[in-house]
């Protein structure tokens, strides 16, 4: 009996599988992302020096906190844009308006990599001045510049979820019900009707902020002038690539792709730097994942 009962657990089982792999693959890829850093974890507590294994949690740590932030920020100055614009461009006044949206487009023409670079350099200044002395500052700095220039896309489907419902008879209706405009966008459109939609642009957005934030602090940690050095920075997984070991541990890749006998050797000899890059890589292509579920699965 109990080899039966087994035997139609193991069905069941495949069908629940079958159904999160094609009913909800951003909650699939997010399970995946989790025990896939929860396993790295643990193989880098059994074989990862205590040194390194500090440094590679302390840079993880600030790399999603930093990530985090940035979808904060994003999330306020999207919605209070989006808001912005709407309310000017119903006015009779364009000028405001017009001056608001020029503005704007100058943040678009801006590259972020290169916007992001001038931030730098000012923080750079201010740490060379004495302005600046937290270490943690510079997440926090580097959080608001990225938003800067991640929060445009989110004021754009905001402002599109509002016209949107501006031309149904749900929009006119609640109006003349004397409920209040701004409670009707708010609550009514953007909360309880585009959810989703919001949700699946700040998953996609803290992907970004993970990527830039790496690819700028491993520029700035291999640049960084006299008086500035790794020091002044919190670690994270940008900066911790730029280090000398992490740079060893990759380039040893290329010894294994010459001498196959020595790929053995990448996860015990080399694990600093493969686990910095495995975690920069698997968590972008992570994020990719659950943004495209969240597409799928709501029909966005």
């Amino acid at each position: 009996m109990r080899d039966l009962g087994s035997r139609q657990r193991i069905p069941w089982l495949l069908v629940r599988l079958t159904r999160l792999v094609t009913d909800s693959p951003d909650r699939l890829w997010a399970g995946l992302w989790i025990l896939g850093i929860g396993a790295l974890w643990a193989w880098d507590a059994a074989f990862l020096n205590r040194p390194a294994y500090l440094r590679l949690q302390a840079a993880f740590v600030n790399t999603m906190a930093g990530a985090t932030l940035t979808v904060l920020f994003t999330l306020v100055l999207g919605w209070s844009a989006g808001l912005v614009l709407d309310s000017l461009s119903r006015r009779s006044s364009r000028i405001p308006y017009l001056l608001l949206t020029f503005t704007l487009s100058l943040i678009r023409s801006l590259p972020q990599i290169v916007g992001i670079l001038i931030g730098y350099v000012l923080l750079t200044i201010f740490i060379e001045r004495d302005i600046v002395r937290s270490t943690y500052l510079h997440l926090i700095w580097t959080a608001l510049l990225i938003s800067v220039f991640t929060f445009l896309e989110l004021t754009d489907l905001l402002r599109e979820r509002i016209d949107q419902y501006r031309k149904t008879d749900f929009f006119n209706a609640m109006l003349c019900c004397g409920i209040p405009e701004r409670r009707i966008i708010n609550v009514d459109v953007l909360w309880k009707n585009s959810l989703a939609h919001i949700f699946q642009k700040l998953i996609a957005t803290f992907g970004m902020a993970i990527f830039l934030q790496c690819s700028i602090d491993f520029i700035i940690s291999v640049g960084l002038s006299m008086d500035v050095s790794l020091s002044n920075f919190s670690p994270t997984l940008g900066s911790l690539l730029a280090s000398l070991d992490s740079k060893q541990d990759i380039l040893a890749i290329g010894v294994a792709l010459g001498r196959p006998g020595y790929a053995g050797e990448l996860l015990f000899r080399h694990l600093q730097g493969i686990s910095v890059a495995f975690l920069i890589v698997f968590s972008l292509v992570c994020m990719y994942k659950i943004s495209n579920g969240i597409v799928r699965r709501y029909r966005l």
